[in-house]
């Protein structure tokens, strides 16, 4: 595993959230520079929060087959599966960092995926954390 930014969950969520069009278009530049260049990595956790929000959450939902279809466009992205090491690898970072778990467990499998970024607007865009710095493309 080797790629270059771990995408979280908002970034792929204003991707196909069309109320807030300056950040979907973002938002798909990334993704579709991260597709050409093979570099992006995610996780199940993404996946899953990715699916309710779309379905829920947001202006115009998708549909559950619609929200299904982009998760498998999306295969061909690097996963980092949760297993036991990485909630374990999680709950570390929520202790060193004072963070969420669920933060942590983005920042476990973004080191597993030996990313140097994070894609979040929801961490803190220009912290560091094991030496993969995050980035928030809509500043």
């Amino acid at each position: 595993m080797n790629a270059k930014a771990f995408l979280d969950s908002n970034i792929l969520v204003y991707a196909f959230d069309s109320g807030y069009p300056e950040k979907q278009r973002c938002a798909q530049r990334c993704i579709q520079n991260g597709l050409l260049q093979e570099d992006l990595a995610l996780s199940p956790q993404v996946l899953s929060e990715f699916f309710v929000v779309v379905t829920r959450k947001i202006a115009k939902p998708l549909s559950a087959a619609g929200a299904l279809e982009i998760i498998e466009t999306l295969q061909t992205l690097v996963t980092v599966d949760i297993d036991y090491g990485l909630v374990v690898r999680a709950i570390e970072a929520q202790v060193k960092f004072k963070i969420s778990y669920w933060d942590g467990l983005i920042i476990a499998a973004a080191e597993r995926a030996q990313c140097n970024q994070i894609l979040s607007e929801d961490l803190n865009a220009g912290q560091t954390y094991w030496g993969i710095r995050v980035e928030n493309p809509f500043q």
